[in-house]
């Protein structure tokens, strides 16, 4: 090897070593940084170790008392104790010996009891903070289903982990429509989207959870099309035997941040009255068609389940959409009980608009039909804001046949609901949410209504 060769190779071993020694010099600061949790055991800890020290200190000064002069034992302890050295110099270096084991042993100790179970790259005292860190984040509630509902929670999940899903059980379409028809069980494609995008597992146990199997060799075999998710929930449904304890089990399985709840245990069935007087029946139906007047739900006996409205009473923020206005969001709010537990919440109620209308269903859309759906549901007065889109430079894709919705109300500050004007749109696509935009924005107005709300008061 040439010296200008050899000499590389020891420049970057130099720098290997140095980002090396680094890392471990960061190792404490984090494990110290504030918020943790850790300081304040740490300090209790080292408190009880000087008692002890005290308490064997009384105990050794009778004995020692006892002792006579010509005892090597007494050596032996003056010794130990360093009486060889001054007074001020001994309790310096006992101190200081004393700090470094006590703070070496605690960590080694948390590294023994933390590591076996760390799944992530990250450094365990960063995973700790950021935990401590979202659990202090504010409780949201988000209603809905579908794609954009997902959109919403992978962003809501890095701020906060106090965040309940609550799903519409409306589909009967696709893998989720196969299950509910063969086996009875309330539909939970949107379910298993949702626990998904708030997962904290590897992400092979996400992909795991989205896998379809598809079809056999030439022919489609009993599984095509099925997602593995939602077989996992109908399989834990007939261990356990009731469908939101399998919910329940499915969301510790996964580790989601936060829960995933059905608006309801059992499945609920879609109606759609038609401009021209035709009835529809099924979300699946009812999503490609124009012209929707109104929609209701059977079995008009239906129950919200007690998590969702127990939830929905102790949020912070209660985020109604993003998803299908009368498919995905408008369905669990028709659930009897979920209006009135809206009604009654303290929670700042926020409308997210969709960025863009949705073929059929909403062709044609403005933000002011959108609103005025809600009204048309019972859903006046239940909102305290709207957010809207303002970004129209976002990229448009090609052959979509959805177009972006249509702001054709002045944002306004002084009536409810507020309308209120974000970029919240993906830059790379015009039809879709940004997930940490529309994070922000949510965020954003409800510290603003927290403050407007305690000024008032005040």
């Amino acid at each position: 090897m040439s010296d200008k060769g050899k000499t590389k190779k020891d420049d970057i071993a130099n720098v290997g070593y140095l980002l090396r020694a680094r890392e471990r010099r960061q190792v404490f600061h984090r494990w110290l940084r504030p918020g943790i949790g850790i300081k304040r055991w740490l300090l209790t800890a080292f408190v009880g170790e000087i008692l002890i020290a005290l308490a064997a200190a009384l105990m050794l000064r009778p004995f020692l008392a006892q002792t006579r002069p010509d005892d090597g034992t007494l050596d032996l302890f003056e010794l130990l104790s360093l009486q060889f050295m001054p007074p001020e110099l001994r309790a310096a270096v006992m101190f200081l010996v004393g700090g470094l084991l006590f703070v070496y042993g605690g960590w080694r100790v948390l590294r023994a009891l933390v590591e076996p179970y760390q799944l992530r790259d990250e450094p365990v005292a960063e995973v700790l903070y950021q935990r401590r860190l979202r659990a202090r984040g504010p409780r949201v509630v988000a209603i809905g289903g579908g794609t954009g509902l997902s959109v919403l929670l992978r962003g809501l999940k890095q701020v906060t982990s106090n965040i309940t899903a609550v799903v519409t059980v409306a589909d009967d379409g696709g893998s989720s429509g196969k299950l509910r028809t063969e086996l009875g069980v309330p539909p939970m494609g949107d379910i298993r989207n949702c626990m998904a995008a708030l997962a904290d597992a590897e992400p092979a146990m996400s992909s795991l959870l989205q896998y379809r199997f598809p079809a056999g060799n030439g022919h489609d075999s009993e599984f095509s099309g099925h997602a593995f998710g939602n077989l996992l929930i109908a399989a834990l449904t007939d261990v356990s035997g009731d469908f939101e304890e399998a919910v329940r089990q499915s969301n510790r399985v996964l580790a989601v941040r936060g829960s995933v709840v059905p608006v309801a245990g059992r499945p609920i069935t879609l109606h759609a009255e038609l401009e021209d007087g035709s009835i529809l029946e099924g979300e699946s139906h009812i999503e490609r068609a124009h012209g929707i007047k109104r929609i209701w739900i059977t079995p008009e006996d239906v129950r919200p389940s007690a998590e969702a409205l127990a939830a929905i009473a102790s949020a912070d923020v209660v985020v109604l959409g993003p998803g299908s206005l009368y498919t995905s969001l408008l369905p669990p709010l028709l659930v009897p009980g979920m209006r009135e537990a809206l009604a009654d919440t303290r929670a700042v109620r926020l409308f997210v608009c969709n960025v863009a209308t949705q073929l059929g269903e909403t062709e044609g859309y403005s933000v002011s039909d959108h609103l005025a759906a809600l009204a048309a549901h019972g859903l006046s007065g239940m909102i305290d804001a709207a957010l809207v889109n303002n970004n129209t430079h976002a990229r448009q894709l090609p052959d979509d046949p959805a177009a972006p919705v249509d702001i054709d109300v002045e944002p306004r500050r002084s009536q409810p609901p507020l309308i209120v004007s974000r970029d919240v749109v993906d830059d790379d696509n015009a039809h879709r949410h940004d997930s940490r935009k529309l994070t922000a924005a949510v965020l954003e107005l409800y510290d603003e209504k927290i403050v407007g709300r305690t000024s008032a008061s005040a």
